[in-house]
C-alpha cells in the first residue's frame, strides 16, 4: 500500500514523476487550479482588508472527492505544483481543501522533471511559501478590481461584453500608438549610390561614403548627380584599407520573452502555441525503453542563471562533439536583461544536452521537435567560445568622391557552428568576402547605379515585437505575455493581419475611455511600478493588503467620477452594400476574434453570418473559371481557396500568383521564409528569390 499521495496539475505530469517515485507514492492530478474568486460577482471583501471569497470551480466536484478519498488513506500529502507563484497558490488552496497543515513541510518544487531532480526534492520538502501565495492573490484580486469595476461601466456606457485589464489595456495602447505613428509619419526622400566592382575576378559592391571630405546627405536627385559630376571619368583607386578581428559572442539561453519571440521568428509559432508545446516538452515525453521524461526545464522563468551541472554537462559535450577550442575556459555567467527579473528558477534548457535533438525526434511530434531543437541549440550554443570574425573596410577614391565597401568573413565559428539568433525581419547576417586589395590597387567600377529610397514607418507590432515590448517595459511577467496577447484579440480589441496587429474601433474607443478616466492605468511606469510591488511581496518585502489599499484609494475616487462624468456612447454597426442571402436584410460589419466578418442586421431573428472575402487578383489554377479569394481556417489562419466552392476544390496555404512555372506552368506560390520572399511551384522544384525592393531600407523598430 502507498504511503503518500503526490499532487501535481496534469495528468501528464503525474504520469512522468509516478514513474521515478514508485509503488509507494500515488500520483494524481488536480486538473490546475481547484479554487478561484467567483465568476458571478466580483469576490472580494474590500473594507475588510480585501478579503478574496473563493468557491469551488464549477466541475472540479469529482476530482476533489478522488483527491479527498486518496488523502484519507496515507500517511502523508505531497503537493508539487509547478514551481512559481501559481504553482504556489495551487497547493495552498489543496492544502486547505485537504485540511491539511500548511506549516507542515509538504511542499516540494523541482525546476525540471527528470527521476534525479524529482528524487532529490522530495528529500528537502518545504512549506508553503506564504509570500508567494499573497504575491498570488494580491495580483488576482488586482486585476479582479480592475475588470469587475470597470467593466460594468463600460457595458452601461459602451456597450455589454466589453472588458478592461490592467496588463491588457497597456498592451492595446501600445498597440493603437504604433498605429498613431505610422498614420501620422512623414516619408522622407533619401538616395544611395552602389558601385559595382569587380577585383582579381571577384564581384563586390563599394557604397558612396562622401564627397570633397565631407559626408554629405544624398537628400535629393540634385546631390546624387553633383557627387556623379565629382567622379566622371575617373577610375576607383584603393586609398585605405583597414582588417581586423571582431568577436560576437553568443546570445544567452532561453528565457520565456526571448524563448517566444524566437519561435515566432523562427518557427511561426503564436505565443500561446509556444507555451503549450514548451509545457508538453516539461511535462515529460515518453522516450522509448528511457521511459517518460521532461525534456526542458521549467518553461517560465525570466532568469539567464544555469545551475553549475548543467553547465560542466554542456562542456564535455562541446569538448567532446566540436573540440576543446569551442569550450570557453571558464562557463559562460550572464547578467539580468531586466533589472525587475526575478531570477527565482534557471533559464530554459534541456534537462540533459547528451539529448541531442536527432536521438529524440521519433519521439516527438513536429511541432514538439522543431521546439526542442530550438532549446537545445540556443542553450548549447550559450555555452560556446565566442565567434572570431575577419572584417575588412576599404576606402575607394574616385576623383575627389569616396566609395567604401565592407566585408568579413568567418575565421573561427564558434557558437555559430551550432546556432544563430534570429531577427525581427526574418533576414539572416550574410558574411560577404572582399577580393584582396591593398592601397593603390586600380579599380574600374562595372556599373554606378544611384537609387532613389524614402524613410520609412515604425513597424506594426507582430507577437513577437510586443511581448519584448512588454518585458522591456517591465509590464507582466512570464506567466502573463501569452493570455494578455490572447485576451486582447478575443475581445475585439486587436485584429491580426499578416501576423501584425492591427487596432479596431472597439479597441480605440475603450482605451480613449481609459484614458481619459483612468490614465493610471494606461501608464505604463505605473503598470510597471505595481508589477515591482508584487515582486516585493513575494519576496517578503511588502504586505499585499498595503499594496492592495495604496492602489484602491486613488482608484476608488477614479471610478466615482468616471460614473458620474463618463457619457453614454452607442456604436453603430457599420453597414455594408451586401443583402442577407437567407431575409434579404442589408448585411452589417462586426468584429470577431478573427477580425471583421459580416452579420445580418436582423439579429437575432436572423443568424446569419458571412466572411469577407477578399479577391486577391488571381484566376483559379485548377477550374479556370473561378478566381482565388483569401479565407480563414476555424483557428483563423489565412488560406486562398477558389470562389467556386464546393464545385471547385483549389486550396493553397501559400498565396498563388499570376507567374507560371518556366518550367511545368503551374502557377507560382508566395513562399516566405527567413532569407525573405521566393516564388514557389507547388508541383515541381522550381523556385526564385524575389528581389527587395530597397536592399537598404531599415525599419525602425
Amino acid at each position: 500500500m502507498a504511503d503518500s499521495l503526490v499532487i501535481v496539475e496534469s495528468p501528464a505530469k503525474a504520469k512522468t514523476i509516478g514513474k521515478y517515485l514508485g509503488s509507494k507514492y500515488i500520483v494524481k492530478a488536480s486538473m490546475g487550479h481547484i479554487r478561484d474568486l467567483p465568476k458571478s460577482q466580483i469576490g472580494v471583501e474590500v473594507e475588510n482588508d480585501f478579503n478574496p471569497k473563493y468557491i469551488t470551480i464549477r466541475g472540479k466536484g469529482s476530482v476533489l472527492k478522488e483527491l479527498k478519498d486518496a488523502s484519507k488513506k496515507v500517511k502523508q500529502v505531497f503537493l508539487a505544483a509547478d514551481p512559481d507563484r501559481e504553482g504556489e497558490a495551487i497547493a495552498w488552496h489543496l492544502a486547505h481543501y485537504l485540511e491539511l497543515d500548511e506549516t507542515d513541510t509538504c511542499r516540494v518544487v523541482f525546476n525540471e522533471i527528470t527521476k534525479q531532480a524529482v528524487k532529490d526534492a522530495f528529500k528537502t520538502p518545504r512549506k508553503i511559501n506564504m509570500d508567494l501565495v499573497n504575491a498570488q492573490q494580491a495580483r488576482r484580486i488586482l486585476d479582479r478590481l480592475v475588470g469587475y469595476k470597470i467593466s460594468p461601466l463600460l457595458w452601461k456606457k459602451v456597450k455589454k461584453g466589453l472588458s478592461a485589464g490592467r496588463v491588457q489595456s497597456v498592451a492595446v495602447k501600445l498597440i493603437i500608438d504604433r498605429d498613431n505613428e505610422i498614420d501620422a509619419f512623414v516619408p522622407e526622400e533619401y538616395w544611395s549610390i552602389t558601385a559595382k566592382l569587380t577585383h582579381s575576378g571577384i564581384p563586390f559592391d563599394a557604397k558612396y561614403y562622401s564627397v570633397n571630405g565631407e559626408k554629405k546627405e544624398l537628400g535629393k536627385e540634385a546631390d546624387v548627380q553633383e557627387v556623379l559630376s565629382a567622379m566622371r571619368g575617373e577610375k576607383f583607386s584603393v586609398s585605405d584599407v583597414r582588417e581586423k578581428e571582431r568577436l560576437r559572442n553568443p546570445a544567452p539561453p532561453f528565457i520565456t520573452s526571448s524563448l517566444q519571440q524566437e519561435a515566432a521568428r523562427k518557427l511561426g509559432f503564436r505565443a500561446s502555441k509556444t507555451m503549450s508545446v514548451a509545457q508538453q516538452l516539461y511535462e515529460g515525453v515518453e522516450l522509448g525503453k528511457e521511459g517518460t521524461v521532461g525534456l526542458i526545464s521549467y518553461m517560465r522563468t525570466d532568469s539567464t542563471r544555469i545551475s553549475p551541472v548543467a553547465q560542466e554537462e554542456a562542456k564535455e559535450y562541446i569538448t567532446t562533439k566540436y573540440g576543446p577550442a569551442f569550450a570557453p575556459e571558464q562557463p559562460r555567467v550572464y547578467t539580468k536583461k531586466n533589472s525587475n527579473a526575478q531570477d527565482a528558477h534557471e533559464a530554459i534548457r534541456p534537462t540533459s544536452v547528451l539529448r541531442d535533438p536527432e536521438t529524440v525526434k521519433s519521439f516527438l511530434s513536429r511541432d514538439q521537435f522543431r521546439l526542442y531543437k530550438l532549446v537545445w541549440e540556443r542553450f548549447v550554443s550559450s555555452q560556446m567560445s565566442s565567434a572570431i570574425l575577419d572584417t575588412m573596410t576599404v576606402d575607394m577614391q574616385a576623383g575627389s568622391t569616396v566609395f567604401r565597401a565592407v566585408g568579413s568573413k568567418v575565421k573561427f565559428a564558434g557558437f555559430m557552428k551550432v546556432y544563430v539568433e534570429g531577427n525581427d525581419d526574418g533576414t539572416v547576417e550574410e558574411h560577404k568576402f572582399l577580393p584582396p586589395l591593398a592601397a593603390g590597387d586600380v579599380i574600374a567600377a562595372e556599373s554606378i547605379e544611384p537609387k532613389q529610397h524614402f524613410t520609412q514607418p515604425p513597424p506594426r507590432y507582430s507577437e513577437a515585437r510586443l511581448v519584448r515590448t512588454l518585458e522591456e517595459l517591465g509590464i507582466g511577467r512570464p506567466s502573463t505575455y501569452a493570455p494578455t496577447l490572447e485576451t486582447i484579440q478575443k475581445r475585439g480589441y486587436v485584429a491580426m493581419e499578416e501576423k501584425k496587429f492591427m487596432p479596431t474601433e472597439l479597441g480605440e474607443l475603450v482605451i480613449q475611455l481609459m484614458e481619459e478616466f483612468f490614465p493610471e492605468i494606461l501608464d505604463a511606469e505605473f503598470t510597471a511600478n505595481m508589477e515591482g510591488n508584487l515582486d516585493h511581496v513575494e519576496e517578503g518585502t511588502e504586505d499585499w493588503v498595503k499594496v492592495l489599499a495604496n492602489f484602491y484609494e486613488s482608484f476608488e475616487k477614479r471610478l466615482e467620477v468616471a460614473e458620474d462624468e463618463m457619457k453614454e456612447i452607442e456604436i453603430q454597426d457599420e453597414v455594408s452594400d451586401e443583402l442577407c442571402d437567407k431575409c434579404g436584410r442589408h448585411l452589417v460589419y462586426k468584429m470577431g476574434r478573427f477580425g471583421k466578418f459580416l452579420a445580418c442586421s436582423g439579429f437575432p431573428d436572423c443568424r446569419n453570418t458571412k466572411p469577407i472575402v477578399k479577391d486577391i487578383g488571381v484566376p483559379c489554377p485548377k477550374c479556370k473559371d473561378g478566381k482565388i479569394i483569401e479565407r480563414r481556417s476555424k483557428k483563423g489562419r489565412i488560406f486562398y481557396g477558389c470562389d467556386q466552392y464546393p464545385g471547385c476544390d483549389y486550396v493553397s496555404w501559400d498565396k498563388p500568383t499570376n507567374k507560371p512555372c518556366p518550367n511545368c506552368d503551374s502557377m507560382l506560390t508566395e513562399k516566405r521564409n527567413r532569407n525573405g520572399l521566393k516564388l514557389q511551384c507547388p508541383t515541381c522544384d522550381y523556385s526564385e528569390e524575389v528581389p527587395d525592393e530597397d536592399d537598404n531600407e531599415e525599419l525602425a523598430d
